[in-house]
């Protein structure tokens, strides 16, 4: 059992990492920490386009979880990098389908935000005898409202943030921002390409969190290569609101009402407001819902670790 006082658990290694051939072009990157036997669940992290952390492994009791965590298509360590050819939601879906039974699982516990809780809800709703249990934090539906909130309505609270994010592009090209800076992102220039990406996924970051001195989630400083392929990747996803319907996703919580399931939101978050979480609790009041009254969108936020580390705890108690 984590220590109140410390707000993950200590950091660990993975005791196994690999690339599973996923098709023809890809191959993801995953890997398994904690107890190899113990309680299974695997992390789907956000982005789109990404890759997991060693921050998130520390979400879970390794004496208890086996946890799983991989690269998506295209992301961080996943081959080829930043590609986005058969790269869909539903290639997502057959790929974590195929690592569960890769790694010889029947059931696993399911944890995702932000993007990954859109990916958890579309796996879930097609795998849900794979499914033991559901947490998820900053739910995103990728639908055209949401996207239209992240790129242009979220400048009524972040005024400075998003200035910085259209400056880059000319006058008028900002009330288009989606094609203007895909041909920048996805340039054979590298250098403008680098630069497109670069001003892309700090515009994420600067609205991240509450206070701007929380820790983000995001790992050092990438390499180039790794700025342009996230950018490229999450360019193509939410090009195409995620090769999901977001409504179809509330519409069919009848397949999935039975798995035990949380629900983290923090109430100031500016990536993926709260509306959604709201409308996805109203349409499943059986999943637990938590909104935590202290913080934006980032999974590093005090009061969001708390509440996704009792979620996860609550499950399966020491």
């Amino acid at each position: 059992m984590h220590n109140p006082d410390t707000p993950l658990h200590p950091a660990l290694e993975p005791f196994q990492q690999a690339i599973l051939k996923v098709s023809p072009i890809h191959g993801i990157y995953y890997e398994q920490c904690g107890n190899p036997s113990g309680v299974p669940v695997v992390v789907l992290h956000g982005g789109p386009g990404s890759g997991c952390t060693p921050m998130q492994r520390r979400f879970f009791d390794p004496a208890i979880y086996r946890i799983v965590l991989f690269d998506q298509r295209g992301c961080k360590r996943s081959v080829p990098l930043g590609c986005t050819n058969e790269n869909t939601t539903q290639h997502l879906i057959r790929d974590i389908e195929a690592l569960r039974i890769h790694l010889g699982i029947s059931r696993w516990m399911v944890f995702g935000g932000s993007w990954g809780s859109t990916l958890a809800l579309a796996y879930a709703q097609t795998h849900p005898e794979a499914v033991s249990e559901l947490v998820l934090r900053g739910i995103f539906l990728c639908r055209p409202h949401e996207l239209d909130w992240f790129f242009y309505e979220v400048r009524h609270f972040f005024p400075d943030a998003w200035n910085k994010f259209a400056e880059f592009l000319p006058g008028d090209e900002r009330n288009d921002i989606f094609p203007a800076y895909w041909k920048r992102i996805f340039s054979n220039d590298a250098s403008l390409a680098l630069a497109a990406a670069t001003r892309w996924s700090n515009f994420e970051a600067d609205i991240m969190s509450l206070l701007p001195a929380t820790p983000n989630a995001s790992s050092p400083e990438l390499e180039a290569a790794a700025v342009i392929g996230r950018a490229r990747v999450q360019l193509h996803y939410l090009s195409n609101n995620g090769f999901i319907n977001g409504d179809d996703i509330l519409a069919r919580i009848d397949a999935i009402r039975h798995i035990p399931t949380k629900i983290i939101q923090g109430r100031y978050d500016m990536v993926c407001p709260p509306c959604t979480a709201y409308e996805l609790h109203q349409a499943w009041p059986e999943a637990e819902f938590t909104m935590v009254p202290d913080a934006g969108h980032s999974a590093m936020e005090p009061g969001i670790i708390k509440a996704l580390m009792n979620a996860v705890q609550s499950f399966h108690p020491r």
